[in-house]
């Protein structure tokens, strides 16, 4: 009996080898593919050269949605239009802002609306600065300090912090929130400092949201060069004024589309693992990091499948979100269509953090279902060593998937190295030239080796 035993226990560890042997060597052909053989690189260069910025309701925004469709029509076994209502919001033409000091001296600085915001009236507003460094403030300095203002938000994102995503959470609100929340002090206009982590001259914009009943203010993201520069001037001449003249304006939502296409599974076609990233851009730049490359990834596993003569178990299901940057629309129909249909997830991976070298995954989820599948994750941490992934831990999934979490599926979230991810971020600067073409694509192959251990092996989520 003991040595059926130790018979049987070699042939499980032999077997055991031979399959990580063999997802060694598709990994390592997977990898190869993507750098010798892949097109994300080049899909990303016709996504943003030849259509550029694609904010929702914007006519980039219809370009793109067709470009999707096209190319994954070239490799998918079926693409559909996923009909979708979105915000149209529209920047103008006019964007301009000074510092007036007491004297007389005239400091141009350079801003740029944040979405959704109204503009000025015609000929712009001028008035007093006060400076705070959290929306938290506002409460004790009221209306009596802040009436007929114009409130300068200047907290930076913490330095300190190693996780960049982790600085940007700890200072957005001020630019989600900073509008809506000064107004009801009598704030007439707010400006708020960007997002970077860097001191340069380039304006971020990004969504901020008004709160019902409130009244709408204008609200302008501010340079970090030029946010340093107003806070010295503060304090060297308290009583200075800025004057601020923006054209930006809302109107009517307009119909777009999510581009959702499939590769078929050849067992169990049902089941259905998601790769996605959002196709809409902000207008600044060409949204090449945010989220060009997300959307070139989540292609570039269907693209790489089908060029290596993988028939996927489960039925790898790509989707192109539209509206995440100032909605989330694209997800929120997604999801409601997934509920009707009754799509049978097995996981959703999203990538929106950037083209840069890849680092890992960061699992999400309902309780039990995020530790579990970080779990089984784990176990093909040493498949990914020799590309120096090694991130695998609990974290935020990502906007567009987060939607699907009530069905208590995983939720992956692609992490690449967050360092530079913040001086592009909603810039002028997210041009197609910031893409390194190695790093999108090691990225590219990342999330291909993770989709495909996935659906070689499945997911024993017990729920």
């Amino acid at each position: 009996m003991k040595k059926i035993y130790l018979l049987t226990l070699l042939l499980l560890i032999s077997l055991s080898n031979i399959a990580q042997t063999d997802d060694e060597k598709m990994l390592r052909d997977i990898f190869d593919a993507a750098l010798t053989e892949g097109q994300a690189y080049e899909n990303l260069r016709q996504l943003c050269k030849d259509i550029g910025p694609r904010l929702s309701g914007s006519e980039g925004a219809d370009k793109a949605v067709q470009w999707g469709k096209k190319v994954l029509s070239e490799i998918a076994d079926t693409v559909w239009l996923q009909p979708v209502m979105v915000p149209h919001w529209v920047r103008g033409d006019k964007e301009t802002a000074e510092i007036r000091l007491s004297d007389g001296t005239v400091i141009p600085t350079k801003i740029c609306a944040l979405g959704s915001s109204v503009g000025t009236e015609a000929g712009g507003i001028t008035g007093e600065v006060v400076e705070v460094f959290g929306i938290e403030e506002l409460e004790a300095l009221g209306e009596a300090k802040l009436k007929d203002k114009i409130v300068f938000y200047n907290r930076p994102m913490e330095p300190r912090l190693i996780s960049t995503f982790a600085a940007y959470s700890g200072c957005v609100d001020q630019r989600s929130s900073g509008a809506s929340t000064a107004a009801p002090f009598g704030a007439k206009a707010v400006l708020v400092r960007s997002m970077n982590l860097r001191q340069d001259d380039l304006p971020h914009t990004g969504v901020q949201r008004y709160k019902k009943d409130v009244k709408k203010i204008p609200t302008a993201a501010i340079s970090t060069n030029g946010a340093r520069l107003l806070s010295k001037k503060l304090r060297e001449d308290p009583k200075l004024q800025v004057h601020i003249e923006m054209s930006c304006k809302n109107f009517p939502d307009k119909e777009s589309h999510n581009v959702v296409a499939d590769i078929i599974g050849s067992e169990f076609p049902d089941e259905i693992i998601l790769v996605g990233g959002h196709l809409d851009s902000w207008d600044l730049g060409e949204g090449a990091h945010d989220d060009g490359a997300g959307t070139v990834h989540s292609i570039e596993v269907l693209y790489l499948l089908k060029k290596m003569g993988i028939r996927p178990k489960r039925t790898i299901r790509c989707v192109l979100y539209m509206n995440e940057e100032n909605g989330p629309n694209g997800a929120i129909e997604y999801a409601k269509q997934a509920k009707l249909q009754k799509w049978q997830h097995t996981l959703a991976l999203e990538s929106d953090r950037g083209g840069f070298t890849p680092r890992g995954f960061s699992i999400d989820g309902v309780e039990g279902v995020q530790e579990e599948t970080l779990k089984q994750i784990e176990k093909w941490e040493e498949l990914f060593k020799p590309y120096d992934i090694h991130y695998f831990d609990k974290g935020f999934g990502g906007v567009d998937i987060g939607k699907l979490k009530d069905q208590n599926i995983p939720l992956v979230g692609f992490v690449p190295d967050s360092q530079r991810y913040f001086d592009h971020h909603h810039a002028s600067n997210d041009l197609f030239e910031a893409v390194n073409k190695r790093e999108l694509e090691l990225g590219a192959a990342a999330i291909t080796s993770l989709i495909y251990l996935i659906d070689k092996y499945g997911l024993e989520i017990k729920n």
